[in-house]
């Protein structure tokens, strides 16, 4: 599908702000990051967000995307919940890096209250370019599958 190489890319409006200016920084460098939301920072419910970002990736529409609420804990929650999606909540690039080569993350959630701009930016660069390791791993991924 044409959309694949996209990222998506959903805020709550705790998250707004943060969203902005990253989506923002990635036009600069001709990195694809699909904005579905929120326009504003009215206040919204984040699930539906959430909701609307997991769904097209559990669709296969998209590989992968990055949801920011306040904490990240909201969002993290409800994209979990989705069997086709690993979401992780990071802070820094070593949980990116480790979300990625160890279990697949295919969401990544930052939470704008706890996170600066830099260290997002840096986030999502790492969550791009760090792929899977599989091995080992894959075994994991299976016994999480299970429980769906």
């Amino acid at each position: 599908m044409k959309n694949k190489n996209k990222i998506l890319i959903a805020s709550d409006h705790a998250g707004f702000i943060l969203k902005k200016k990253l989506v923002d920084f990635f036009k600069k460098e001709k990195k694809i990051l699909y904005d579905i939301g929120t326009s504003s920072e009215n206040s919204v419910d984040y699930p539906d967000y959430a909701h609307k970002l997991c769904e097209q990736i559990s669709k296969g529409n998209y590989n992968s995307g990055v949801l920011i609420c306040g904490s990240g804990i909201g969002m993290s929650i409800v994209a979990n919940r989705y069997q086709k999606i690993r979401a992780a909540l990071c802070l820094n690039e070593k949980m990116v890096k480790l979300c990625r080569r160890h279990n697949d993350a295919n969401v990544l959630v930052l939470g704008s209250r706890l996170i600066s701009y830099d260290e997002a930016t840096k986030c999502i660069l790492c969550f791009i370019k760090t792929s899977f390791e599989a091995g080992r791993h894959t075994n994991r991924l299976n016994k999480i599958n299970k429980c769906l």
